[in-house]
């Protein structure tokens, strides 16, 4: 528990530190979360009959982020965004040449790493851009809502949990947990709007009610991973709390439906 509170500590500071730092330092960071995360989901389900193209892959999440953030920084027109297309086609390219038994294994989990992992972060870079300039605020606050979130579902769960939310998947989660967690994070995200704006009350409302229930099934969508391949975590790179995906499994699901809420109200 103390390594864990250690490294939670200082993990949430450098997130926070890249996120108020300012743009450049914000887009660079999760640019690199971006390509750990897919490397990591790539060596996780690597195995005789599943060799996703790693190299292909972590490259083209690297390309895909840099694009994207170069748009918002103002470097690049938007078209130039498409300029990762190719990337994808060498995924069904490549593999012609491999000599593998089941190529379309590879080429399925190296397109899945992209969308599961990858793509979740350009979306999160791309909401700190969402009003056309950078606004640190809206992706800070979406990490408060998502940590207030799994703060709540912990103490809700450990106190009152008795019935199970998916107990084939995840014995531990439980509905009281659930429910504490979505009414902490809307809580929490009353608040925000005081000191961050940027958007209205019922919206900040409106997008802890994503992160809670998308966010809880993104934690279950890891856990069916990992019970899958059998393993405890995703990764060791954070001592005591496993890898990045297991870090920020809620982030991946409910990202883009996020972005997508606030592009449309």
């Amino acid at each position: 528990m103390k390594t864990r509170a250690i490294t939670g500590f200082f993990f949430i500071a450098v997130v926070i530190g890249a996120i108020l730092l300012g743009d450049i330092s914000f887009v660079l960071f999760f640019s690199i979360l971006a390509a750990w995360s897919t490397y990591e989901f790539y060596t996780l389900v690597s195995s005789e009959l599943i060799k996703p193209l790693k190299i292909l892959g972590v490259g083209s999440a690297v390309v895909f982020s840099g694009l994207v953030s170069a748009y918002f920084l103002g470097y690049l027109e938007g078209k130039f965004i498409l300029l990762g297309l190719p990337f994808l086609s060498l995924t069904f390219i490549l593999p012609l040449f491999q000599k593998r038994e089941l190529p379309f294994n590879d080429i399925s989990y190296t397109l899945s790493g992209l969308l599961y992992a990858a793509f979740p972060f350009v979306f999160f870079i791309a909401l700190g851009f969402i009003s056309g300039v950078y606004n640190p605020f809206l992706p800070l606050g979406y990490l408060i809502i998502l940590w207030s979130n799994d703060t709540g579902a912990y103490l809700a769960g450990r106190s009152f949990g008795k019935r199970k939310l998916f107990e084939r998947i995840s014995p531990n989660k439980t509905w009281e947990g659930f429910i504490g967690g979505l009414i902490l994070a809307a809580v929490v995200a009353l608040n925000l709007h005081q000191y961050f704006g940027s958007i209205s009350k019922i919206h900040w409302v409106c997008i802890a009610l994503i992160i809670s229930i998308f966010g809880t099934l993104g934690d279950l969508v890891e856990s069916m991973l990992k019970r899958s391949l059998n393993v405890k975590d995703s990764g060791k790179i954070l001592p005591g709390h496993g890898g990045l995906l297991d870090r920020f499994d809620g982030l991946l699901i409910s990202t883009p439906l996020v972005y997508l809420f606030l592009i449309f109200v």
